[in-house]
């Protein structure tokens, strides 16, 4: 018994870290668990048990250096936007956060192992979208959770599904990470995984793919990656545990889908909730089957939002507007374009609005040297963190919302261990 509400109370704790909630003013759950991350590190430090490792310290300055672009188009345009000018302090926060995570798994557990904290993160997705769908039906629940959450009832305004902390692209962008790694578990580990925790695995792919579309259809992108790298590898010549892994993968996702897919088709024929809501999330493929053309309402949106700075100068540098300057900046006279600076949610746009191509650069770097940290640490999972470095460059294009969450914990792992939590290489 001790040890199940041990494993609950982890993954609360995780949810809070992976979906902050604010809890006073500027202050959120992510920032609370960072303290005790931070405090836990700083013991440890103190008393030898670990090092300040190196690849902190790189990672550390290849943020700074995304910082100071941000302070530098913030000094050179006269702006008070520090959104991406404190960005090695966001750094060490979602690090601090990931830390106490890790630790408790460790502590639960008795290892930290790449398994363990997938199965919490993907635990968590699927926790998040079952309970946005239970608020949209059950209005008991949205009033709990509305009490916890207020800021869930601009959500319910726009007619978007929400969880606690999870919502629109963050969501969309946390449950395609959680997407592949379901994948990459599935064939790294295949052959070593009890049949129940294949099935387990192929049945919260399909909770998550298709509830988090209605959540966020960015998780569309995460459904796509995922099972790219599923044919890539099928159609690829492997070692003899890969192929064993995806033959017992796919025999499991076929069985799997061939008995939901007549639950889905039921409810949706019959309750008018998930009827709206399956057509929100697969909205283009529905207009492809009804009217023979590729419509969704979001994209449309989306190819008004691409706008292209006019000079030089905002190229390189950028204009220091992250946010609407018409809310942060009260000496602002320019043009205001919707509720973002220049009328752009695009990543990218914004990105370059806001420090230039050159912290653009910054930025993109940043996210190959975590990349490329987390592929040296944990060598046998390389290609789940090639995936999460595309995912992340592949968003930008839609909004601008970057998943180093998601990196954050894996930085934290110790590391070279296998699944068993087995050192491969002695340090």
């Amino acid at each position: 018994m001790i040890q199940i509400l041990s494993i609950i109370f982890v993954t609360i704790i995780t949810d809070l870290y992976f979906f902050p909630i604010d809890v006073a003013t500027g202050v959120n759950t992510k920032m609370i668990i960072a303290v005790f991350g931070l405090l836990v590190f700083m013991v440890k430090l103190a008393q030898k048990v670990i090092y300040l490792e190196k690849d902190y310290i790189t990672l550390s300055l290849s943020a700074l250096a995304v910082s100071l672009c941000g302070v530098l188009s913030m000094w050179y345009n006269d702006t008070s936007d520090t959104a991406y000018a404190t960005y090695i302090v966001s750094m060490w926060v979602w690090l601090g956060g990931a830390y106490f995570v890790v630790n408790l798994i460790k502590f639960v557990h008795g290892k930290d192992t790449v398994l363990l904290l997938c199965n919490y993160l993907i635990a968590i997705c699927v926790l998040q979208s079952v309970l946005a769908l239970s608020i949209d039906m059950n209005p008991a629940v949205k009033t709990f959770v509305d009490s916890i959450y207020p800021d869930g009832t601009y959500y319910a305004k726009h007619e978007r599904l929400y969880g606690i902390g999870a919502a629109l692209d963050v969501a969309g962008s946390r449950f395609s990470a959680a997407l592949i790694m379901i994948a990459c578990i599935g064939l790294t580990y295949g052959n070593k995984l009890r049949k129940t925790w294949l099935a387990l695995y192929v049945l919260s792919f399909l909770i998550i793919a298709v509830i988090g579309n209605m959540v966020a259809r960015t998780t569309t992108i995460g459904v796509i990656l995922s099972l790219a790298y599923l044919l890539f590898v099928t159609f690829r010549r492997g070692g003899t545990d890969e192929s064993v892994s995806k033959k017992i993968l796919w025999k499991w996702m076929i069985v799997i889908i061939l008995l939901v897919i007549p639950v889905i088709v039921h409810y949706y024929k019959s309750n008018p909730i998930i009827n709206d809501n399956m057509r929100f999330a697969f909205e283009g493929f529905f207009s492809l089957v009804e009217k023979g053309k590729w419509e969704v309402h979001s994209n449309d949106m989306l190819q008004n939002m691409y706008v292209f700075p006019d000079n030089t100068k905002t190229w390189i540098i950028g204009d220091g507007y992250f946010a609407n300057p018409g809310a942060t900046d009260q000496y602002y006279t320019g043009r205001m374009r919707t509720e973002y600076y220049m009328g752009t949610d695009v990543g990218y746009l914004r990105f370059i609005f806001y420090f230039g191509a050159l912290g653009l650069i910054a930025f993109i770097s940043f996210f190959g040297k975590a990349t490329r940290l987390c592929m040296k640490r944990l060598k046998e999972n390389k290609y789940m963190f090639v995936l999460f470095l595309i995912l992340n460059l592949v968003v930008w294009f839609k909004v601008a919302t970057d998943i180093f969450v998601v990196f954050a914990p894996f930085l934290c792992l110790s590391a070279l261990k296998d699944e068993d939590g087995q050192e491969l290489v002695k340090q």
